[in-house]
């Protein structure tokens, strides 16, 4: 598998911030987002080939209970299947975090954690025409993000960059059948720094508020900035 790094940090996001967690993230994806945080598994993708046992290695020497599966797009590393059964099979708490682009398929899951792409997310002039459409045609798979919520617990993460987005998302959830609760739907301001963050959450905070979602804070951002192992 082509690895762009192991480490273990506190879960930043989602229902599980602050937990103690050991971060596998594969390197590759099938989408471009203008914004990403981690362009070195994705736009241009770094790392290095390790076993299936070199990682399971890692995973059994942590202490850390909660294990998070990255990228990148985790669901296209080669392998991907039998890592997850490995890591559930020593009873570790396995979090998967994917756009929701590629059906599930069976893989071993305790959290389903998504994120599909708003068109916020579409990538510029820095990729041909032919990326962005691809990029759009690939980003929002309502029978794919269904699929996904059928099988496991699961919690879905939007990243916000204004407020028109919420339109755009509450299309996307009217497509889901039964409804994800509000509780489980989370919203990111998008931002690497701590600045950009507080001055978007002013105003997401009340439409949280407002809607019953939840306000999704990026605390590694918070704690660490915008670093790689962290």
């Amino acid at each position: 598998m082509f690895i762009s790094e192991i480490f273990h940090s506190l879960q930043g996001e989602g229902s599980l911030s602050g937990v103690s967690s050991l971060f596998i993230r594969t390197s590759g994806c099938n989408l471009r987002c203008n914004w990403c945080d981690t362009p070195y598994a994705s736009w241009k993708p770094e790392g290095t080939k390790m076993s299936l046992e070199a990682i399971c290695e890692q995973v059994m020497a942590s202490s850390a209970q909660h294990i998070v599966l990255t990228g990148g797009e985790p669901m296209i590393a080669p392998e991907v299947h039998r890592l997850a059964e490995a890591i559930q099979s020593i009873g570790k708490h396995l979090t998967i975090e994917t756009a929701a682009t590629i059906l599930p398929k069976g893989i071993a899951c305790s959290l389903a954690s998504l994120s599909p792409k708003l068109s916020n997310s579409t990538p510029d002039g820095r990729l041909s025409s032919k990326w962005q459409e691809k990029h759009n045609d690939l980003r929002w798979q309502p029978n794919v993000v269904q699929a996904w919520i059928d099988a496991y617990p699961t919690q879905l993460k939007f990243v916000i960059c204004s407020r028109k987005d919420l339109d755009e998302i509450e299309a996307m959830l009217d497509q889901l059948q039964p409804s994800i609760l509000a509780e489980n739907i989370f919203l990111m301001p998008e931002g690497i720094t701590i600045d950009t963050l507080h001055k978007k959450a002013k105003w997401l905070a009340d439409i949280c508020r407002e809607k019953g979602y939840r306000y999704g804070h990026r605390l590694h951002i918070e704690l660490y900035g915008n670093t790689r192992g962290t």
